[in-house]
């Protein structure tokens, strides 16, 4: 009885055993051109920190300039989440700067002149925010006349507004509790050591949250079948995330703590980051920017969605107002200048497209903190305003043409 001719399992060749290698390797270059653009304007801010940390010998990431880098840079931040959104919906504000300067104005006439409570002041203040978004915004999402065109005027507007408030004057000093938004701490509790206890505390959380959040959103991406990093490339955004927070921590605490406008931030930035990641409102938003007519056929609001990016605008820039009134501890006929090409710089350096529907909340402060490292560092290396300009619009062209490239690459 014959049996049946076995085969003989063939060893793998040199040439085969070569394959293996070579293709985790184009995983890992495919993974690293796949998120370049999300992650290469962080990198580029770690490369410029480390740049002017060397140059001024230090002085960059002492803990009072680091604080100080924080609140010269806050309203700036703040108009920068709000532009994010505004570009990501395929729409750009001017006016945003010049609303800041109203809304500080106002609020320096009702404290200083009107006697009226800091507190409804703000209220107010944030009121007359909404205000002037939802007149833009009504402009723009159901008059139809383009945003460039109606923000130009709203920054006419506003800015015309503020010097009638004002006049060439300026008026403070506001009340301690008003300052404090842009100038105070939080307060000391616990035993008393060397470091700000309830700043640890803070940090530990914010870092045990963002492992958490990384790691869900990880599983929810593998559940729907997308691309996600691979495992080695995870643990190392991981733990170079985990040494980011844990030094941001360590020296904020080893000063006066977290400030309070910091913490507004925060509050901001995963509050939005939520909101445009995981809300309803948030995917129509990105839908709008990325293909308006087959959001509409798909059952996008697009004039509501639109009215309300702009309404929300409107309460980013008056809370920037805000901030940057406290930390003058006056209304002033000159604030507000150039603050709208500050933010929208700041939007397209942290990753925001011209054509809409890309970018992130994060980016936006991303992009922000590198132009606010680029005026900090310079300055204190002695390089004069007028070469600041030149080389920042350097860095949002080279910000800008790496868009570019990218969009060409994916085409190709």
């Amino acid at each position: 009885m014959s049996q049946a001719p076995t085969e003989t399992p063939q060893r793998p060749t040199p040439a085969t055993a070569a394959v293996l290698p070579a293709t985790t390797g184009t995983l890992l270059l495919d993974a690293a051109r796949r998120n370049m653009r999300q992650y290469g304007m962080l990198i580029a801010l770690g490369l410029i920190v480390v740049l002017f940390e060397i140059w001024t010998d230090g002085v960059l990431l002492k803990p009072n300039n680091v604080t100080n880098l924080v609140l010269q840079n806050s309203y700036i931040l703040v108009l920068a989440i709000g532009m994010m959104i505004v570009i990501i919906a395929g729409h750009i504000d001017l006016s945003v700067g010049s609303l800041a300067a109203f809304v500080s104005a106002a609020c320096a006439v009702m404290m200083v002149e009107q006697d009226v409570p800091w507190v409804l002041a703000l209220v107010l203040a944030l009121v007359v925010g909404a205000v002037a978004g939802a007149w833009q915004g009504f402009w723009i999402a159901y008059v139809g006349i383009p945003s460039f065109i109606v923000t130009l005027a709203g920054m006419l507007l506003f800015r015309g507004g503020t010097q009638i408030l004002l006049g060439s004057r300026s008026l403070g000093p506001f009340p301690e509790g008003f300052q404090k938004i842009s100038t105070g701490y939080l307060p000391e509790v616990g035993p008393q050591t060397n470091y700000h206890n309830l700043t640890l505390l803070m940090g530990l959380g914010l870092l045990a949250f963002a492992l958490i959040q990384e790691v869900r959103d990880r599983r929810r991406q593998q559940r729907y079948g997308l691309d996600v990093l691979p495992r080695n490339l995870f643990l190392a955004k991981c733990v170079a995330m985990g040494a980011a927070v844990l030094a941001f921590t360590m020296t904020l605490a080893s000063y006066r703590g977290v400030p309070v406008v910091l913490l507004l931030l925060a509050v901001l930035l995963m509050g939005f980051g939520y909101v445009m990641r995981n809300a309803i409102v948030g995917r129509h938003v990105y839908a709008l920017g990325g293909n308006r007519a087959a959001a509409k056929l798909s059952g996008v609001k697009d004039q509501r969605v639109t009215f309300l990016v702009f309404v929300n605008m409107g309460v980013l820039a008056a809370l920037a107002g805000i901030v940057y009134a406290a930390r003058l501890n006056a209304g002033v006929p000159q604030a507000g200048t150039n603050f709208e090409l500050e933010a929208i710089a700041a939007a397209f350096i942290g990753g925001a497209s011209m054509s809409g529907g890309v970018g992130t909340v994060f980016g936006a402060i991303i992009g922000g903190l590198v132009l606010g490292v680029l005026n900090n560092g310079m300055s204190l290396v002695g390089i004069g305003t007028d070469y600041q300009q030149v080389i920042k619009g350097f860095v949002l062209l080279a910000a800008v043409g790496f868009d570019v490239y990218n969009k060409r690459k994916a085409g190709s």
